[in-house]
């Protein structure tokens, strides 16, 4: 969990409306490989649920608020994302779901591999014995 943190964008002011912007490696610590996002999600649901063998991630909430849950088969830590100039990078190994929801959230994801259903860990009891056999 030492490898997780908050990371503030760049923010350029403008009484027409703010930009925030990253590029690759000089905001966040990879090449990016893929961007997702994750929109119109109902009141009470989850996103994630899972652990990813590879794949490092970035999140911002461009919109609206969510939380980020994670978990290192030992500890669990819960990051509030509520401002779209604030991202959580978010390495491998690490037990991760998306919740709280606010009305109108959009989650963007930025992620360090390709789409790779193998990268994927969706059982929680795999995820533990895959985390210390990898370390």
């Amino acid at each position: 969990m030492d490898k997780v943190k908050i990371i503030e964008l760049p923010k350029v002011l403008d009484k027409r409306g703010n930009l925030s912007f990253f590029e690759n490696t000089k905001q966040i610590p990879f090449d990016i490989k893929r961007v997702y996002w994750i929109y119109d999600v109902p009141g009470g649901e989850l996103r994630g649920s899972h652990a990813f063998k590879k794949s490092h991630e970035f999140i911002i909430a461009l919109s609206g608020s969510f939380d980020v849950v994670l978990n290192n088969g030992e500890d669990e830590v819960k990051y509030n994302l509520n401002r779209s100039y604030k991202g959580l990078y978010v390495p491998n190994l690490l037990w991760r779901k998306l919740e709280n929801f606010s009305t109108n959230s959009v989650a963007l994801i930025v992620s360090s591999i390709e789409y790779d259903k193998k990268d994927y860990i969706r059982d929680f009891e795999q995820f533990k014995k895959t985390r210390y056999e990898i370390k």
